[in-house]
């Protein structure tokens, strides 16, 4: 089988729901289009972002995400971006909803801090400063990608069939790993080779940046939210990788100003 897209997500709101997509747009600098747009950060982080990076990134820690919550994974969100409105349910049950305006952007963060305080494991939510949480971003602009540069993240399933082989868990869940783009037809760990190489994936070429080095989120159960896998260890220990790696972040290269398009089905070449 040649290697091809078998699977494309966007996630909304840093550390919440996936959306699971038939095409996503690559824009001109590189970020896929409605991914990460909106986020929780922390009641005390900076104003500022913590980096000179030319747009209001901040590093995860600054923010209720699944690294610090696991928790997360158990609510469903819904984001309706034309009309600007999301909402947030557990089990079934609407915890909140609400306009993205900002009388609505603080009670919807408030509802959420108070339901991650209850959890188990949070950011020490607590502590004097730490809520309430304040809901940014524009809704529209991808910002919040764990790299404030914004990459494209692909991991190929046969890794993925690897590490469920080694962590004994055959129906280990992509969505743990949280990428935009899952392959089909590559070898085990292929991808971690395209750093510093030129590949292309329907018609939007993309230069290998560097391997995914993965986090505590990876070990929270994308339905439970209970960290119940021990990632990381796994693949340093079963796969001799000096740091925990699954997946590869990718730099798009000469995107139109309309944008690219990557559709399900659409092959993947190593080009150089």
């Amino acid at each position: 089988m040649s290697p091809h897209i078998a699977a494309l997500y966007r996630h909304p709101v840093k550390g919440f729901t996936p959306e699971s997509c038939e095409a996503l747009t690559v824009l001109p600098d590189g970020r896929i289009a409605g991914d990460r747009v909106l986020a929780f950060l922390l009641g005390d982080a900076p104003e500022a972002p913590a980096q000179a990076t030319g747009a209001d990134w901040w590093p995860k820690t600054q923010m209720l995400a699944l690294v610090n919550t696991p928790a997360l994974a158990r609510l469903t969100l819904r984001y309706d971006e034309p009309a600007g409105r999301m909402a947030l349910s557990l089990d079934g049950d609407l915890l909140v909803e609400d306009a993205l305006d900002e009388a609505g952007r603080v009670r919807i963060a408030a509802a959420v801090g108070a339901w991650a305080q209850q959890q188990a494991d949070h950011p020490n939510l607590g502590t004097p400063g730490r809520l309430p949480l304040r809901l940014i971003g524009d809704g529209r602009t991808p910002r919040y990608t764990d790299s404030a540069d914004g990459h494209v993240t692909l991991h190929g399933r046969g890794s993925l069939d690897a590490l469920a082989s080694a962590l004994a868990d055959p129906a280990l869940d992509e969505r743990r790993f949280r990428s935009n783009v899952a392959i089909e037809g590559l070898e085990a760990w292929a991808e971690l080779e395209w750093p510093g190489r030129v590949v292309r994936i329907g018609g939007v070429t993309f230069e290998g940046v560097r391997p995914a080095v993965r986090c505590l989120a990876t070990h929270a159960n994308p339905d439970g939210g209970l960290r119940d896998r021990d990632v990381m260890s796994t693949l340093v220990r079963a796969f001799g990788q000096e740091r925990p790696s699954f997946g590869v972040r990718l730099l798009a290269r000469d995107v139109p100003a309309g944008g690219a398009t990557l559709r399900l089905g659409d092959p993947v070449e190593v080009l150089a």
